[in-house]
C-alpha cells in the first residue's frame, strides 16, 4: 500500500500518535512482547511434577494405600512432596532472581509522541507509532518505512541471509517474499547502515519475528549446555525405563507382590533420574549473577553467564581498554612554512559541535582533549573572527570532518581534519618532513590527527567531492597512555585460554606499539583496506595470525566477528561506541560498559561497570565456574546413582525380598539431593578455568561407563557383609544398604569434584563439606531413631560402621585410580567436540534476540 493509505488505515499521521492514543492502543493490543519473564509459581511447580515416572509412582502409591499398604503409601507421598518442594523452592528462587534482573534492563526506541521525539520502552510500542531508526538499532516492531537515507538492514535472524538488505519507501507488490520486503523494516533485524523512519504496523507476536519466536516457547532461553543437559537427562530416563521394566519383570517372576515390585521399580527409576538438574543449573546461574554484580559485571540474562564461559576469542577496542582512555593534547607540529599556532587554530575551528565561550560542548574524545588544553585557551580571541558556514560530519568511510568557515573579511576557507593517511591523500605538495614527523609520532605510540585547508571563495555547502586540493597545515599529537594494570589483565585472559585481538580505528603502528608495550603476543596487523581484498575464507585464516585490526569501519568489525564465529569459535566483542553496535550484535557475547553510548549498551548482553579487562576476566571465570559445578552434579549422577540401578537389578535376582523399600529409596534420594544443593557454592580448580568450557556428551558417556560399575562393586560387597557376616534379615539388610549407598554416593563428591590426585589437594567449599557430611550423619543415625521401624529400618551393629568406613576409604581410593586412568585416556583423545551446526547457532541467536522483546507483566489476550 502507498504510505498515505497505510497511515489512514492505522489512524495515524507522519507526526505519530498522541500520548492518549498510545495509551488506548496499548490497553487494546497489549505489550509489544513475544515472551514473558515473570516467575510463575504454577509453571515452576509443573516443571517439578511433569516427570511421567513421578506420576506413575504417585499413582502406584495411591493404589497401594487402598489395598492396605497405607503406612508405606503415606511415607512415599510425604517424601515425594518434600523432594518436589525442595526443587520447587530453589528453582522458583532462581526464577525470581532472573525476573529481578530482567526488570533492571530496559530497551528503548525513539518515537514521535505528541509531535515530539521521545524515548519509550520498546514493549510500549503500538500500531501507528512513528519510529526513528539509526545505525546499530534493532528494529523494535514491524515497520512500514516512511523515509530512508541509505538504510540497510541485516535480516539474517529472520531469513538466514548474511548480506544486508537495501531498504526504500516505494510499495512492493502484494505477495512479495519476506526477504524482498524492501519497504518494510522487520522486528529483530539490525540497522546495518543509514537511517530511516517508519510507522508500526504490527507488534508482539503478530510480527514476523514474533510468530517465529512464539514457536520456540516462551520459557527462558536455552544455551547449548542446557540443551545438552536435557538430552543427557532423557538418555538416563530411557535407560532407566528399560532396566526398571526388567527389574519389575524379574521381581514378579520371583513371586514377589506385584504392587511392591511396581513401587520398587518406579522408586529406583525416580532415584536415578537427575531431577535436581534444573534447580542446580538455575541456582548456579542466579548465584553467579549476584557474584558478578559484586565484581561490577551486569548480565542482561542469566544464560549470558554460561555464554561468557564459552568465549575463546575477544575482540576489543584499544582506547579505554588497553589505554587509560584519558586523552591529552601534547603539541601541534606545523607543516613547512606554517606555525603551530595556525595549525591549532584551524583545528579548533574544524569541529562538529558548536563552540560557546571558547569551549566545545560534546564532540569526540580528541576534540574534547584539544579544547581542554592550555594552548586552546590562549587562542580563544582569535576564534571569534570566524563563523561556521557548513559542516560535513565525520563518518567511518571517509574518516574525516570538514568545515567551511567565513572570516570577518568575508573570505571563506575549507578546513579538513581527520586520519592522517586520508587527509594527506587529499593534499598537494606534502613535504617529506611532514611524513617523517608522522612516522616518528606513530612509532612513539602517539595518536595523530592531520589538519589541512584551502581557500573556498565560491563554496556554499561542503560535500565529499570538495575535499581535494588541500594544503597541509600541520599535525596534532595526542597521548593516550597504556593502563598500568592492562598487562596483568591480558596475561590473566591468556591464562583463561582467551585470545585477545585489537579492533581499532587508530593507526596500525600505534596499536601495535601499545600491544608491544603491554606484552600482548606479537602478531600481524591488517587494515580495513587489507580486509576488503580478502574473501571470507582468506579472512578466517588471516584472523588466526593477526593481533591488530586497524583503520576499520563498523562493517569491517562486524565482518571480522561473523567470520570468526563461522569458524566454530565462541566470540566476544567489547565496544562502547555507536560504531561498535553492529559487531556487538554479531558476537556470541556482546560486551559494553556503563559509560558507553546508549546504542552500544542496548546492543550488548553484558555491561561492565568499569572498562577493565580484569573485570571481564572475572566474568569469563565465573561462567566457567558455573559450568564446572554443574558438571560435578552430572558426573556424580553417573558414578553412583547409575551404579545403584545395576545393584538393585542384581540384588533382585538372588534375594527373596526387596533389597530396599520404595519409601527408603525415595528418602535416600531426597537426602542425597539435599546435599547437592550446595554444589553451586563450591570452589573450582584453577586448571579447570584455563580453557573454554563446552558440553561434550561423549565425555559424559565415557565417564558413566568407567565409574558407574565401581559404585556397584561396593554395593555388592555390602550385600555380602550384611548376609554373610551379620546374617541380617530384610529390615537390617535394607538399613545397611541404605546407609552405605547414601554414604558412598554423597561422599564421592570430594573425589569427583576435582581432577587432582589425590583429591584432598583441592579444597571444597565449607557449605558443600558440611552438607555432605551432615547428610551422611543423618543417614547413619536414622536406623537408630525411635521412629526407624516406621520407615522399615532396624538398628545396625557397631561392626557394620567399621566395615562401612573401610568400604568408603576403598571406594574413594578406587575412584582415584579410575580418575588417573580415565583422564590420561581422555587426554589422548584429542577429537574436538562436535561443532554446533549453523542452523542451531541461528536458532540460539534467534532465542537470544527474542529475550529482548519480553516483559515482566502479564500479557493481554488481545493482539493486533
Amino acid at each position: 500500500m502507498p504510505i498515505d493509505d497505510v497511515l489512514r488505515e492505522l489512524g495515524a499521521t507522519g507526526d505519530g500518535l498522541s500520548s492518549t492514543q498510545a495509551a488506548q492502543r496499548l490497553a487494546r493490543y497489549g505489550s509489544n512482547a513475544v515472551s514473558s519473564h515473570r516467575a510463575r509459581f504454577a509453571l515452576v511447580l509443573w516443571h517439578q511434577l511433569r516427570s511421567p515416572l513421578l506420576g506413575l509412582l504417585l499413582a502406584a502409591a495411591t493404589a497401594s494405600y487402598f489395598v492396605g499398604e497405607r503406612t508405606d503409601a503415606l511415607i512415599i507421598g510425604v517424601i515425594v512432596a518434600l523432594s518436589v518442594g525442595l526443587g520447587l523452592v530453589n528453582e522458583y528462587r532462581a526464577e525470581k532472581a532472573a525476573e529481578a534482573l530482567h526488570s533492571q534492563i530496559h530497551h528503548r526506541a525513539l518515537v514521535l509522541r505528541d509531535g515530539h521525539p521521545v524515548a519509550v520502552d520498546i514493549t510500549d510500542l503500538v500500531p501507528g507509532d512513528v519510529v526513528d531508526l539509526e545505525l546499530g538499532d534493532i528494529v523494535p516492531a514491524d515497520l512500514r518505512l516512511i523515509r530512508c537515507s541509505g538504510l540497510e538492514c541485516d535480516e539474517s535472524t529472520l531469513t538466514g541471509e548474511s548480506l544486508p538488505v537495501d531498504k526504500s519507501t516505494p510499495p512492493v507488490p502484494s505477495g512479495t517474499p519476506l526477504a524482498e520486503l524492501a519497504d518494510c523494516a522487520l522486528m529483530g533485524t539490525v540497522v546495518h547502515a543509514g537511517s530511516g523512519r517508519g510507522v508500526v504496523v504490527a507488534t508482539g507476536r503478530s510480527t514476523q519475528f514474533g510468530r517465529i519466536a512464539a514457536g520456540l516457547g516462551t520459557h527462558q532461553t536455552e544455551t547449548e549446555f542446557q540443551v545438552g543437559l536435557r538430552k543427557f537427562s532423557m538418555l538416563l530416563v530411557y535407560v532407566a525405563g528399560t532396566l526398571t521394566t526388567g527389574i519389575f519383570v524379574v521381581n514378579v517372576a520371583l513371586h514377589k507382590p506385584i504392587i511392591d515390585a511396581l513401587l520398587f521399580s518406579l522408586a529406583i527409576a525416580v532415584g536415578i533420574t537427575p531431577q535436581l538438574l534444573p534447580a542446580v543449573v538455575s541456582t548456579s546461574l542466579a548465584a553467579g549473577s549476584r557474584r558478578l554484580a559484586r565484581r561490577k559485571v551486569l548480565v542482561k540474562r542469566l544464560v549470558c553467564i554460561e555464554d561468557l564461559g564459552d568465549v575463546d576469542t575477544l575482540f576489543t577496542d584499544k582506547t579505554g581498554t588497553l589505554t587509560e582512555g584519558r586523552i591529552s593534547f601534547l603539541r601541534a607540529v606545523p607543516a613547512d612554512g606554517g606555525s603551530a599556532r595556525e595549525a591549532l587554530r584551524w583545528s579548533l575551528l574544524c569541529t562538529e559541535v558548536t563552540a560557546e565561550a571558547g569551549r566545545a560542548d560534546g564532540g569526540n574524545p580528541l576534540d574534547a582533549a584539544l579544547w581542554r588544553s592550555e594552548a586552546a585557551a590562549a587562542l580563544e580571541p582569535a576564534l571569534a573572527d570566524f563563523a561556521t558556514v557548513s559542516v560535513l560530519p565525520f563518518d567511518h568511510e571517509r574518516r574525516m570532518v570538514s568545515v567551511l568557515v567565513r572570516a570577518t573579511d568575508r573570505s571563506k576557507t575549507l578546513i579538513t581534519k581527520g586520519a592522517p593517511e586520508t587527509v594527506l591523500d587529499r593534499c598537494v605538495d606534502v613535504p617529506s618532513s611532514a611524513r617523517a614527523a608522522l612516522d616518528a609520532e606513530f612509532a612513539a605510540g602517539n595518536r595523530v590527527v592531520a589538519v589541512a585547508v584551502r581557500p573556498a571563495p565560491d563554496l556554499e555547502a561542503v560535500s565529499a567531492t570538495d575535499e581535494q586540493g588541500l594544503r597541509l597545515a600541520g599535525l596534532l599529537v595526542f597521548l593516550d597512555a597504556p593502563k598500568a594494570d592492562a598487562a596483568a589483565a591480558l596475561k590473566r585472559l591468556a591464562g583463561l585460554g582467551v585470545a585477545v585481538k585489537i579492533v581499532t580505528g587508530d593507526n596500525p603502528v600505534v596499536a601495535a606499539k601499545v600491544c608491544a608495550d603491554l606484552g600482548l603476543p606479537a602478531g600481524g596487523a591488517l587494515t580495513g583496506a587489507d580486509l576488503d581484498a580478502l574473501d571470507d575464507t582468506q579472512l578466517a585464516a588471516a584472523i588466526a595470525r593477526t593481533t591488530v585490526f586497524a583503520r576499520v569501519s563498523p562493517e569491517h568489525k562486524a565482518r571480522i566477528v561473523r567470520v570468526q564465529r563461522l569458524s566454530g569459535r565462541d566470540v566476544a566483542f567489547l565496544g562502547d561506541g555507536v560504531n561498535d553496535a553492529l559487531a556487538l550484535h554479531a558476537a556470541d557475547v556482546g560486551i559494553s560498559v556503563d559509560s558507553a553510548t546508549d546504542v552500544a549498551k542496548d546492543a550488548a548482553d553484558v555491561i561492565l561497570l568499569e572498562k577493565d579487562l580484569d573485570v571481564l576476566a572475572d566474568g569469563v571465570a565465573e561462567g566457567r565456574r558455573i559450568f564446572a559445578n554443574t558438571i560435578k552434579y552430572v558426573l556424580m549422577g553417573t558414578s553412583s546413582n547409575f551404579g545403584n540401578m545395576f545393584s538393585a537389578a542384581g540384588a533382585s535376582l538372588f534375594l527373596k525380598f526387596l533389597p530396599m523399600l520404595p519409601s527408603q529409596i525415595l528418602l535416600n534420594n531426597l537426602l542425597y539431593d539435599t546435599s547437592q544443593l550446595a554444589i553451586p557454592t563450591d570452589h573450582v580448580d584453577e586448571e579447570q578455568l584455563r580453557r573454554p568450557s563446552h558440553w561434550d556428551i561423549r565425555f559424559i558417556r565415557r565417564f558413566m561407563i568407567c565409574f558407574g560399575p565401581i559404585s556397584s562393586v561396593f554395593d555388592f560387597l555390602t550385600f555380602g557383609v550384611m548376609l554373610g557376616v551379620f546374617h541380617s534379615g530384610p529390615a537390617q539388610f535394607r538399613s545397611g544398604w541404605f546407609v552405605e549407598s547414601l554414604a558412598t554416593q554423597t561422599l564421592v563428591v570430594f573425589a569427583i569434584r576435582t581432577r587432582r590426585i589425590p583429591f584432598f589437594r583441592s579444597r571444597p567449599s565449607l557449605p558443600l563439606t558440611l552438607s555432605a557430611l551432615g547428610v551422611v550423619a543423618v543417614g547413619a543415625l536414622l536406623p537408630a531413631m525411635p521412629f526407624a521401624h516406621t520407615l522399615g529400618f532396624q538398628p545396625l551393629p557397631a561392626g557394620f560402621f567399621a566395615a562401612l568406613a573401610g568400604m568408603v576409604v576403598c571406594y574413594l581410593g578406587l575412584i582415584e585410580i579410575g580418575k588417573y586412568i580415565f583422564y590420561r585416556t581422555a587426554a589422548l583423545d584429542r577429537t574436538p567436540p562436535h561443532a554446533v551446526p549453523p542452523a542451531a547457532r541461528r536458532l540460539r541467536r534467534l532465542r537470544r534476540r527474542a529475550a529482548r522483546f519480553s516483559t515482566a507483566n502479564p500479557e493481554p489476550d488481545a493482539l493486533p
